[in-house]
């Protein structure tokens, strides 16, 4: 089978869109994975949430999507992104809040286990080095951690003397998901922080076991539009033509 790996959507519809048609362009997926933050920063949440749901997935709950719906407290939020979240929490019809009160931090699927954060704090901590990684494979049982939060993507291997290493996740190549523990970021659909804007995701082939990652241009400027539109705060908007 085939799973679509995206995390981080950020309520970015055009980009979100983009995605999807790729997929179908690469011959589909019986099921897509999420790793949270499905709204927070962009200008279509409840959009989003609807086309996600139309789709045949599982997700987890990110820190954005706490947010919006009172569940997470802003104070550790930037102000700009604290302005997103009470834009955001505005748009939300009850279907969408429904939706995302019924998110799990954690779910566990098989080989995987999937969070937004890190294994250790599923909503929020970013997974970003090696030794930040180490100390996180003591908080998960399954063989790979997928996650999302930091908006780039990343993996880290534990080696059988327990030694943790950053390992290179390269376009069209495929990512072997051997025996060894993995830690898994496959970037974000909807805000790159990595200098590269276009959208990214991923596909994991459990047939091959083999994980692919991908980048998809999108219309930036569509999406920027629609958040100057809805007076979003301006550093969000012009962070997206950057991948930053």
């Amino acid at each position: 089978m085939r799973y679509a790996l995206l995390a981080d959507i950020h309520a970015n519809l055009v980009a979100f869109t983009a995605v999807l048609a790729d997929i179908e362009r690469r011959g589909g997926v019986e099921e897509v994975w999420c790793l949270g933050d499905i709204v927070g920063y962009g200008p279509d949440p409840s959009q989003c949430i609807e086309l996600l749901r139309q789709r045949n997935h599982i997700s987890v709950s990110g820190n954005h999507d706490l947010a919006a719906i009172g569940k997470l407290d802003t104070t550790n939020f930037n102000l700009d992104a604290a302005c997103s979240c009470r834009w955001t929490a505005r748009q939300l019809n009850p279907e969408d809040i429904g939706y995302l009160k019924s998110l799990p931090s954690v779910i566990e699927e098989g080989d995987f286990t999937l969070v937004h954060g890190s294994p250790r704090e599923p909503v929020w901590e970013y997974l970003t080095s090696v030794n930040g990684a180490k100390e996180n494979f003591a908080y998960f049982k399954s063989r790979f951690c997928l996650l999302g939060h930091s908006h780039m993507p990343l993996v880290f291997k534990l080696d059988e003397n327990d030694n943790c290493s950053s390992v290179r996740f390269s376009l069209g190549v495929g990512l072997v998901l051997g025996k060894r523990q993995l830690i898994i970021n496959p970037g974000s659909v909807g805000q790159p922080r990595d200098g590269d804007s276009r959208a990214s995701y991923a596909i994991y082939d459990s047939d091959d076991a083999v994980a692919k990652l991908y980048r998809v241009p999108y219309d930036i400027k569509a999406t920027q539009e629609k958040m100057v539109n809805q007076n979003l705060p301006m550093r969000l908007v012009v962070r997206l033509q950057h991948g930053m």
